[in-house]
């Protein structure tokens, strides 16, 4: 996978997806700095580790879930290597059979594909269809790492600027609290 070997503080200068623009402008509105890695497609975890080095803070797994009904949607994140059970989140949000939502969910309501999602991409559910969750421990960490709409660039931010950018959007995240392993 190739990355960039500069860190750039802002937004790119060359001309980006529509989505993308619209989280650097609003990353701007609200004079949030960052900086950033431009790098290919990072789709796995493994890819993440590459970037997290280049940024010094740990990418976090954002995974896009809803009911089986389709009618309750979660933008949940957590530390990438922590593994995911589905019967904890569901526990803890008092909903019954949580599983991965599907790309027209995400394109419809995030505007973004799978394997590019973040909490920045919640500027575009402008009728708060997704419910955003926070594990525990990422309330603890000084930096949270977010792709801009797309996994071709990665972002690290403050956690308070993070959610100083979540809140802007309307969403207030719920923190749950997931278990390292099955005790």
């Amino acid at each position: 996978m190739y990355i960039d070997e500069t860190v750039y503080t802002g937004r790119p200068a060359d001309r980006r997806t529509d989505a993308e623009e619209a989280i650097y402008d609003k990353l701007d509105d609200l004079s949030i700095p960052y900086i950033r890695v431009d790098h290919d497609h990072a789709d796995t975890m493994e890819d993440c580790r590459i970037i997290e080095e280049k940024l010094g803070a740990p990418i976090c797994k954002n995974l896009f879930l809803c009911n089986r009904q389709q009618t309750q949607f979660y933008l949940l994140m957590m530390h990438g290597e922590k593994p995911f059970k589905t019967k904890f989140l569901s526990t803890q949000l008092g909903c019954a059979r949580l599983s991965f939502a599907d790309a027209d969910h995400m394109a419809e309501y995030l505007h973004t594909t799978p394997g590019s999602v973040s909490a920045l991409e919640l500027m575009f559910d402008t009728d708060h269809h997704i419910q955003l969750v926070m594990d525990k421990p990422l309330m603890d960490d000084e930096y949270i790492s977010a792709h801009p709409g797309l996994s071709t660039s990665t972002l690290r931010l403050t956690r308070d600027d993070l959610l100083k950018f979540v809140q802007s959007t309307g969403h207030e995240p719920i923190v749950v609290d997931l278990p390292v392993e099955e005790g």
